[in-house]
């Protein structure tokens, strides 16, 4: 029997453009539940990690409430969150030197145009 999953209902209800969300809700089936080299865990635990730095609180529900009925681990939950901490802090670090580099520019004197 198939684990049941959170992917199978629009976000937005089945009345408000309801061609639209019923797309969405089978391509997030689809991808979380259809075939693929991927386990069903690991892609319930890619959905965590994603959810987390994105701070989506319902993503963070549903794949967590997914992630606990295929078996995850609290300490696999607490490894996912450390691999999102690093990403974010990743992402921090190089936009900090993006800014650097802005600063560096803008330090610099502007050239003459000879006009």
């Amino acid at each position: 029997m198939p684990v049941p999953h959170n992917h199978r209902h629009a976000p937005l209800g089945a009345d408000l453009a309801p061609e639209m969300g019923s797309a969405l809700a089978a391509f997030n089936a689809a991808v979380f539940t259809g075939p693929g080299e991927i386990p069903r865990k690991y892609r319930e635990l890619i959905g965590i990690a994603v959810a987390l730095t994105t701070q989506c609180e319902a993503c963070i529900r549903f794949h967590t409430e997914d992630a606990m009925t295929l078996g995850t681990s609290e300490q696999e939950l607490a490894e996912v969150t450390y691999i999102a901490a690093a990403m974010r802090a990743g992402g921090a670090v190089v936009h900090g030197m993006k800014a650097l580099s802005v600063a560096a520019r803008a330090s610099k004197p502007m050239a003459s145009t000879g006009a």
